[in-house]
C-alpha cells in the first residue's frame, strides 16, 4: 500500500516544482508588493491581454497604469495601436 502511494506524491511534487517556476525578478516583484495586481483595473487588464494574444491597450489604460502603479511584465505596442475607448 505504502508503494502506490509514492509514485503520486513523488509525480505531484515534480508537477508542482516544474509548473510553478519563476525567474529571480518574478519573484522580486511578487515579494515586492502585498497584492497580485495594483488594482481591479490592473487585474481585468491582465486578463484581458494574455501573453500570446495581440494587446488591446486602450488610453485609459495607459493613465491607469501611470496613476495607479503597475507591476508585472510590461506590453508594449505602438502609440497607433492604443485604441481611444
Amino acid at each position: 500500500m505504502r508503494a502506490t502511494l509514492v509514485r503520486p506524491v513523488i509525480i505531484a511534487a515534480l508537477a508542482l516544482t516544474t509548473a510553478a517556476c519563476a525567474t529571480s525578478q518574478e519573484w522580486a516583484d511578487w515579494k515586492g508588493h502585498t497584492s497580485h495586481f495594483a488594482s481591479g483595473d490592473h487585474g481585468f487588464f491582465s486578463l484581458r491581454n494574455r501573453e500570446g494574444s495581440t494587446a488591446r491597450v486602450t488610453r485609459q489604460d495607459v493613465a491607469s497604469a501611470r496613476d495607479q502603479g503597475w507591476w508585472g511584465k510590461a506590453i508594449t505596442v505602438n502609440q497607433s495601436a492604443i485604441l481611444e475607448n
